[in-house]
Parts: structure tokens; sequence; C-alpha cells
């Protein structure tokens, strides 16, 4: 599409696209996590409710009301505990699996609306609406809107837009402000820019910390003011990742759907540890099972890998202890996906940075330069047995999938006090457990 080179000249091209009908729906859950663990406890519903990270570390999801209280994201729980008792805040631990499986059945849902879905994570989705007539969107978001929580239990918001950036631009005013009751739709110039000057910049999808104040340092203060700037100042100064979010904040479609799950080209695996660990055994333990995990799910998507990243720190949070943190880099001499050779690798990386005598507070691997197994170049000359060892990661899986996760693992992962998750306010698993499937009595 022949564009104009000026920032200004942008609202006739959007009339262009808003009569062309291509248009983006992205849908949220409200609070998500919290709304999981509402679905099963209705005497929750009007309280404060907060779930927090991995190892009951720190807030990663907060009701409306909670919110209310100045809770903010990320904030360590242990310093909030006597705040969340004082107050009658109900916490939980994070329960993947219950988040996983009503995400699922959330999604499912969504694809009876669109043949086009992009699950874009899991508690968020874009929908095509390509050739679909413009007087319908209302009705649909209404209907999406209404039918999500009633099928599934699980409170939405629904954004819609000529692009992917004013779709989740739209579902921000559609979540924030209640006069709008959970739908935003631009579908003229006059919403686009209704819309815009409603948003500051540093709630635009891709501006990040660093960007806001480089923008709000020359009085750009909201989506509209930077929708206007000028273009190759965007560029020089916010690089093509900032030109891609002004072009299509002017309705300018620059990424389309992405509906098959794309490989990944890093796999992380990395935890905090209930207690502080100070022995290079413990670690030892805790890395050699981040790499297992590394390294299943590598070969679950026919990936190999030739390079490993091994980190440790201390607790940041222990001003009265010595502070360390250290990563390193393990190049590896062919590329492989089979856990032994894998944990082998990440075992000798964790030995050339642990330093002894200090309390280490976390640890991780993670997996880079991943190739796809049709991708994949041997080397005539090297002496790795990989059928033996990729056989014996494969009788691995097929044991651990039949007979329950971590049934068969390496010794060394099996040592005593490798690491631990601490998940003192854990839920049942309601939906995939038989054991924890609520009993009605009548």
């Amino acid at each position: 599409m022949k564009t104009n080179s000026s920032f200004g000249v942008w609202p006739h091209v959007a009339a262009i696209i808003y009569s062309e009908g291509g248009v983006f729906g992205l849908v949220d859950c409200n609070s998500f996590y919290c709304s999981c663990e509402r679905l099963f406890r209705p005497e929750l519903r009007t309280r404060p409710v907060v779930v927090l990270s991995n190892n009951d570390g720190c807030v990663i999801s907060r009701s409306k009301e909670a919110k209310e209280f100045g809770i903010q994201m990320g904030e360590p729980a242990f310093l909030r505990k006597d705040f969340f008792a004082a107050n009658n805040i109900t916490v939980f631990s994070s329960n993947y699996a219950l988040y996983g499986d009503l995400s699922r059945r959330v999604m499912n849902e969504l694809s009876h609306f669109s043949p086009d879905v992009e699950v874009y994570s899991i508690d968020e989705a874009f929908l095509g609406f390509s050739g679909f007539p413009k007087d319908t969107l209302p009705a649909i978001a209404k209907r999406i809107y209404k039918k999500i929580p009633k099928n599934t239990g699980i409170p939405v918001s629904v954004g819609m837009g000529p692009t992917k950036t004013l779709a989740k631009l739209a579902n921000h005013l559609a979540k924030k402000k209640d006069e709008y009751r959970g739908i935003y739709i631009i579908d003229s110039e006059e919403s686009r820019e209704a819309a815009l000057k409603q948003v500051s910049v540093a709630d635009i999808w891709g501006i990040g910390p660093a960007y806001a104040r480089k923008l709000e340092a020359v009085g750009i203060t909201n989506a509209w003011e930077f929708a206007k700037a000028n273009k190759h100042w965007i560029r020089k100064h916010l690089t093509v990742v900032g030109a891609r979010i002004a072009y299509e904040l002017n309705s300018i479609e620059c990424s389309s759907l992405v509906t098959v799950d794309p490989a990944k080209k890093t796999i992380s695996v990395a935890r905090s540890f209930s207690s502080m660990k100070d022995t290079r055994e413990a670690l030892e333990g805790a890395v050699a099972t981040f790499a297992s995990a590394a390294a299943y799910n590598l070969r679950k998507q026919k990936g190999y890998t030739n390079l490993i990243r091994v980190f440790v720190h201390t607790n940041q949070h222990r001003s009265d202890l010595e502070q360390y943190g250290c990563n390193t880099i393990v190049p590896l001499p062919v590329q492989m996906q089979d856990t032994i050779k894998i944990v082998r690798y990440a075992l000798h990386g964790l030995r050339k940075i642990y330093k002894r005598g200090l309390q280490y507070k976390k640890a991780g691997v993670i997996l880079d330069q991943i190739r796809l197994e049709s991708d994949q170049q041997n080397d005539l000359f090297d002496n790795f047995n990989r059928d033996r060892d990729e056989k014996i990661s494969e009788a691995m899986d097929k044991i651990n999938a039949r007979y329950g996760k971590s049934k068969v693992k390496l010794a060394v992962a099996s040592k005593q006090n490798a690491w631990s998750l601490r998940q003192e306010n854990l839920s049942p698993r309601y939906t995939t457990r038989w054991q924890d499937i609520p009993i009605v009595l009548s």
C-alpha cells in the first residue's frame, strides 16, 4: 500500500482500511489467575484476591478489589504478608495445571466466533474478522463478552480494530474504563482518534518503560500524539519496532495473525529456591533437574540446541549476606537434544561459576540457538553415539508419560535438597485430577 511521507495525513488511509473491512479482535481474560481461583470459590467473588508466582515469590495477578488496596504487580510477597492478613486478602500459590486447563476451554470457545484464532498468551487471543460485514461486529463482540463467562466462568473484555495494535489498545480501554462495559470497537476515524487520546504512551502495546520515558521527554504523552509524530524521528530513536507500532496506530497493518504456534528459539527453565542453597551438590541437583526439563521441551518441538547458558545468583533482598550473580555460556561440540549430554554440559557450566561459601537463591538453564530437526547438520568427524543417547531419552519420555512425571530421571537430579517449590496456598486441581474434583451434595 502506498503511504504518505508525513504522519500528519493518515486519516484518509485509515478510512480506506475501514471500508475494506479488515478487523482484528483481542479477547483478554480479566485478572485471569484470580478468576480461575474464584470460579471454584464463589464466596471470593467480591473479595480481594491475589495470586503469587512460583515459590510464592511475588504478586502476578490481582482482583479488582486487591488493586484498590494499592497492591502492585511484581511486589515481593514476603513484604506484604502482614498487610494481606490484616486486610483479609486471600492469597493463592500459582496453580498452572488449573489455569492451563481453563485457558484451553476459553480458547476452544473463541474458535466458535472466528476461523482465525491466534493464542497470544494463556489469557489472551487475537481473532481475525476479515470479510465479516462491519455492521455485524458489535453483535459479535457482545456475544463473546456474554458467552465466554457463561460457558467457562471466566470474565473477558473485548477490543476490536483494523490492526492488532489498535485491537490491543481498544481492549485496554474496554478493561480500564467502566463506561465501555467491557467492549470497545475502533471502526471509524472518530473512534480511533477518541481511543488514542485516552491512552498514555506507557500503555501502548510494545512501548516499554524506556521508550515511554524517551517519548515523554520530548512532550509525547499519549497514543494520539505518538501516532502523529514524525516517522523519521521515530525510526531513528525507537528503531523499526517503534515505527511499526506507529504505523499500526495509524491503521497500517504491519503484523498478521500467527495461527500456527512457532517453534521456540530459546527454552528457559529457572526457579527460585524455597530455601537458600550453599553446597555445590544441591545446586547440581537443581541445575540437572532444570536441564532435564529443558531437554524434554526441546524434544517435544523436535529441536536441537547448539548452546547452553547456566546462571546462579544469591538473594538480593538479603543485604546482610554477600551478593553474587554469574552466568556462563557453554558452546556444544555438536547439535544435541538428549537429556544425558545436555545435563552433562549444563553441570560443566555450573562448576565454572560456582563459588563456595555463598547462599544461593536461584539458578537456571537456557537452551539457545535452537534449530529444527529438518535443519540439523551433523559433523562427519564427531564420535558421539547419537542413536543410543536419543533412544535412551525417548524411552525415558515414554515411561514418564505412562507412569507419571519424573518417574525415571538421572541420579544427579535426585540428590537431596536439590530444590523444592514452595506452594503454601495451592488450590486443588479442580479440573485435571480425579481426587480434586469438587463434590456436590444435594
